[in-house]
């Protein structure tokens, strides 16, 4: 029988209850909100604790939105400094990318939750993660982190609708893919590229544009928009403020993908 929403949230209320405390691994995204939020309210403030990870891949807007949350939600939270890049291999960008950086970063958690005394960390996946190459699946299998949207059947669109019945401000909020996901498998990644990335989108979310992704092939930037943006930053003044900015920062070529905004548009080559 398939469960509605009600169900799913009485389901998850129940798989954290069970866990008695929990550590959240934040990223102040939907699905870690709402997985925060349930958590607090079925387990009580003092027996959750939400864990940032500061890092080159992680823009400064999103860290300062995650904090923002958190006070909003009104739990402890600790902030990590992680830098991928020090990772062995993660700067080559292999295929299983995800799997070293979730490897590194949830075994710096698994500290942390040890010395404050937490016994079980969670994590945000949901049923659409299932869907596209996931190799950081992996990492959170062999560290015993649990996913509860996950095991409580959850989609992503029903942690958006859930969210904002709970009254959670970043329920309709663009997902967000750390910014080593810009570049092609097998280009190096570096801090440098890393922050021109970061200041490219920044100056498109700048201009008012909801959900951006600029896809980093060093002298060539292909950005991705949603459909229905994309004639907006065609027309004349725009997309030469656009070009003119993207070029006073490194670009040569400045393209924009025509099939629109997609979630993992750089492991197309993998299929």
């Amino acid at each position: 029988m398939e469960l509605n929403l009600a169900d799913k949230m009485r389901k998850l209320r129940e798989i954290l209850k069970s866990m008695n405390k929990v550590l959240v691994a934040f990223s102040g995204g939907v699905d870690s909100s709402f997985l925060l939020k349930v958590a607090k309210d079925s387990l009580g403030e003092k027996d959750v604790l939400a864990v940032t990870a500061t890092s080159p891949l992680y823009p400064q807007r999103e860290l300062e939105f995650a904090k923002k949350i958190v006070r909003e939600i009104g739990v402890r939270h600790i902030l990590i400094e992680s830098n991928e890049l020090k990772i062995a291999g993660f700067s080559d960008n292999p295929i299983h990318r995800c799997y070293l950086c979730k490897k590194g970063l949830f075994s710096e958690l698994r500290r942390v939750a040890e010395e404050e005394g937490f016994f079980h960390i969670v994590e945000g996946s949901t049923l659409d993660d299932e869907r596209d190459h996931r190799p950081g699946k992996m990492a959170i299998k062999e560290l015993g982190i649990r996913s509860p949207l996950k095991e409580a059947l959850f989609s992503k669109n029903e942690v958006r609708e859930a969210s904002k019945e709970l009254g959670l401000t970043n329920w309709d909020k663009p997902s967000f893919a750390c910014l080593a996901s810009r570049f092609p498998y097998h280009s190096k990644i570096t801090e440098e590229e890393l922050r021109r990335v970061e200041e490219a989108e920044e100056f498109l979310i700048g201009l008012g544009f909801k959900q951006v992704r600029v896809r980093h092939y060093r002298d060539l930037a292909r950005i991705e928009l949603y459909p229905e943006e994309i004639d907006r930053l065609m027309g004349k003044y725009l997309r030469e403020r656009v070009v003119n900015h993207f070029k006073k920062i490194g670009y040569k070529y400045v393209t924009l993908d025509l099939q629109g905004f997609r979630s993992g548009s750089m492991n197309e080559v993998l299929s």
